[in-house]
């Protein structure tokens, strides 16, 4: 009975290990970032952890995807603002990012983060569900309007919005297919400041439209 016991576990184990190192239905799957109109960010780093526990560090850092102030506009500030960021938009886009090679689907995401508007420093663990995941594998019928064809379309990417106040909201997104939020936390202060506190507490600097903006309207904090 023992031994019987020991082999269905041993089956069950080896099934989970098999669905867990079971091939995407694409090459890679793809991590971008964005943020509302003029509440510019800098990411610091990227980890990510897939349901193999494999970490990929440093999968993402840099500008992030962001409509106003419009990239190269230089030290001009507009007489009118046309960029809203209060909220999140009906179809948020991939973002600036890249694709995370060799690893299988995501389990956990780990961002550090500077808000610049504010200015703060943020960490957040952003966890993937399963139904995401079921999601990302799952492949679906989709009309592509740009070369006017049917397709079998995958939710291949996630789309992370950083905003003020640590938040930090994904969607799993496809070519032509609608976006689909995943999840929202609540990230906390990094107490040891810009760079791991190795700047002496300095930021990078926000671009003069912003700076504007937020002079002029304020942080719409709780908006997202």
């Amino acid at each position: 009975m023992k031994t019987c016991l020991a082999l269905l576990i041993s089956m069950l184990l080896s099934g989970c290990a098999i669905g867990a190192d079971k091939p995407l239905p694409y090459e890679a799957w793809r991590l971008g970032f964005f943020a509302p109109d003029y509440m510019e960010v800098w990411i610091e780093t990227v980890d990510a952890v897939d349901i193999n526990e494999r970490t990929f560090r440093g999968v993402g850092g840099g500008v992030v995807s962001i409509a106003y102030p419009p990239a190269l506009s230089g030290k001009s500030i507009p007489k009118t603002f046309k960029g809203n960021p209060k909220g999140w938009p009906e179809r948020p886009g991939w973002g600036a990012g890249r694709y995370v090679s060799g690893a299988n689907l995501p389990r956990l995401i780990y961002v550090r983060w500077q808000s610049l508007v504010e200015p703060q420093t943020y960490e957040a663990y952003i966890e993937i569900p399963e139904s995401a995941r079921s999601m990302m594998r799952k492949g679906e019928k989709a009309y592509c309007a740009y070369d006017d064809k049917w397709i079998t379309d995958y939710r291949e990417a996630i789309g992370i919005g950083l905003a003020p106040g640590g938040i930090a909201k994904a969607w799993a997104l496809g070519p032509c297919l609608a976006p689909v939020e995943i999840a929202r936390v609540e990230g906390t202060i990094d107490p040891r400041g810009p760079y791991e506190g190795k700047s002496g507490g300095r930021h990078r600097p926000l671009s003069d439209t912003s700076k504007a903006y937020v002079e002029k309207f304020g942080i719409p904090y709780g908006s997202w």
